[in-house]
């Protein structure tokens, strides 16, 4: 059993023994509790995928102890108490354990294959997790593998070996209907066209052996800060340009950019992140923030679907 360990990181899952698994969605803790949403519900003795909606729902009649307002954040999202987490799922472990052994199935499979051929390229694979279904072994044939690098080195690495390996046909850009499938998946506010132009540029996912992959970046090594207390102001609409895209890929997403009184603009959702880079110029929807010390920010996809909010370049 994988007793729950700190730190806990973003992209980690923790299990409750009452029958949910909740995917971390920021690192460390807050008033003692582990910010979660979440991902899948023992019902009827068997683990069903929730959506936005339905965990919501779920916790609201079942279980209110997992709803939490964070003052941080300044949003209502889920939350876990230290003491209520049966297991902590770690990305790092689970890779290590599912590279060691035999694939149990096709997933598993495409993952050591996809690891291979990374590593073929010069990837410290012990800087690689694995997230998403595979994470709890709740994979079907049709899931997604969603790798974790940790270290901006790393991740930037990994992107540069994915865009060399879909040049050498070893790895492939996804087909249109994958797209289509991302596009409908994600509900961007976006058009289909300016979804995909972005996502073609961050070298970020790909196919291997007709299966999607997603590669995200965790700064394991990053220092905790004091907290900033923000206070939602409303919807805005900007047009700024991006003077730093360094944190582009993190978790949040964050864009420094050149508005009057606009220090970044922040994205909770990977809808958005990697969307833009330096020099250039963009479109945000989101919603005001106002930190207690006054420092202003736009976040765009305090929800997952990120309804109505956006990030897009503006061609010149």
């Amino acid at each position: 059993m994988s007793q729950p360990t700190q730190p806990f990181f973003a992209k980690d899952f923790i299990e409750t023994a009452d029958g949910h698994i909740f995917a971390v969605v920021a690192s460390g803790l807050e008033e003692g509790k582990v910010l979660c949403f979440l991902r899948y519900a023992l019902i009827n003795k068997r683990w069903q995928k929730q959506s936005t909606e339905s965990a919501n729902a779920l916790l609201r009649q079942y279980h209110p102890k997992y709803l939490h307002y964070s003052s941080v954040l300044d949003v209502e999202l889920h939350a876990v108490a230290i003491a209520d987490i049966h297991k902590h799922h770690q990305p790092m472990q689970r890779l290590q354990a599912l590279l060691l052994n035999k694939p149990n199935d096709a997933v598993e499979q495409d993952l050591q294959t996809l690891c291979q051929l990374l590593n073929a390229k010069g990837l410290d694979l012990n800087k690689l997790g694995i997230t998403g279904s595979v994470l709890v072994g709740l994979q079907n044939a049709s899931s997604d593998l969603d790798l974790i690098c940790y270290g901006r080195e790393v991740f930037q690495q990994c992107r540069a070996i994915v865009r060399e390996l879909v040049q050498l046909n070893q790895l492939y850009n996804l087909t249109d209907q994958d797209w289509q499938e991302s596009y409908q998946r994600r509900s961007s506010a976006l058009s289909y066209q300016e979804y995909v132009w972005h996502e073609l540029r961050k070298f970020n996912k790909g196919i291997v052996n007709s299966r999607k992959f997603d590669l995200n970046f965790i700064d394991a090594s990053a220092q905790p800060q004091t907290p900033m207390h923000y206070q939602k102001q409303g919807a805005v609409k900007l047009l700024c340009r991006v003077v730093d895209d360094s944190r582009g890929f993190d978790y949040p997403a964050e864009f420094v950019v050149d508005a009057p009184d606009i220090d970044v603009v922040l994205s909770f959702t990977a809808t958005y992140t990697g969307q833009a880079f330096n020099g250039e110029l963009i479109e945000v929807v989101g919603q005001l923030e106002v930190s207690d010390q006054g420092q202003k920010r736009i976040v765009v996809g305090v929800t997952r679907e990120a309804a109505g909010e956006h990030i897009k370049v503006v061609h010149e």
